[in-house]
């Protein structure tokens, strides 16, 4: 590529990253391809050079695609903010914003992870709302995962799962209560974790 005539294509910004070729893959972050700029942030990303302020830049990316990628690469950004993501009208990169706050057990979001868990018109995001209460292990989220054993099934399973993160009578009930789901895997890790804490116990 004649870097004075053309801008670098997608292939050219990835191997940047593993090269250590942190210039060429900045040059990414300005490109008018959606894909190319996604691929700049990882490539940054994997050459410890991606910057907070370049991923501020890029959740707030005009694709979705972009949005979601930044989301994930957040989880190890403790410092960069993820409240308007939890608001992004793609539920796709709600669900990643949730996931990279429980990777950082980031408290600060944990009323609005609380609503969306309750709220948010689709289920997949509500059981990553969950699951990310679950990560984040906040006792100011078990009333709402408990309430979780009361949605669809993917959320109840994953509200299950998430109780493992908690202790308390109340949280035993919740899974004695869940050994009677409807849903055949929700009661069967009902049982199993039921059968760990109690087997701790004695």
């Amino acid at each position: 590529m004649d870097s004075q005539s053309a801008s670098p294509d997608r292939l050219e910004i990835v191997i940047a990253g593993y090269t250590g070729n942190a210039n060429l893959a900045k040059t990414g972050l300005a490109s008018t391809d959606p894909k190319i700029r996604a691929s700049a942030i990882v490539a940054l990303h994997n050459l410890k050079q991606l910057s907070p302020d370049d991923l501020a830049q890029a959740l707030d990316d005009q694709d979705s695609k972009v949005r979601r990628r930044a989301c994930e690469l957040a989880a190890s950004y403790s410092s960069v903010p993820l409240s308007n993501a939890l608001r992004d009208p793609d539920p796709f990169v709600v669900e990643m914003a949730l996931w990279a706050l429980g990777e950082r057990a980031d408290r600060t979001e944990l009323v609005t992870i609380c609503e969306i868990a309750k709220n948010h018109p689709e289920s997949l995001v509500r059981e990553a709302a969950v699951a990310s209460l679950g990560a984040i292990g906040d006792r100011g989220g078990l009333e709402t995962v408990i309430r979780g054993l009361k949605d669809r099934p993917n959320v109840r399973r994953r509200a299950v799962v998430a109780l493992a993160a908690f202790e308390g009578e109340d949280v035993d009930a919740a899974l004695r209560a869940a050994t009677s789901d409807r849903d055949w895997q929700t009661r069967q890790i009902a049982e199993d974790l039921l059968e760990i804490t109690e087997g701790l116990r004695d």
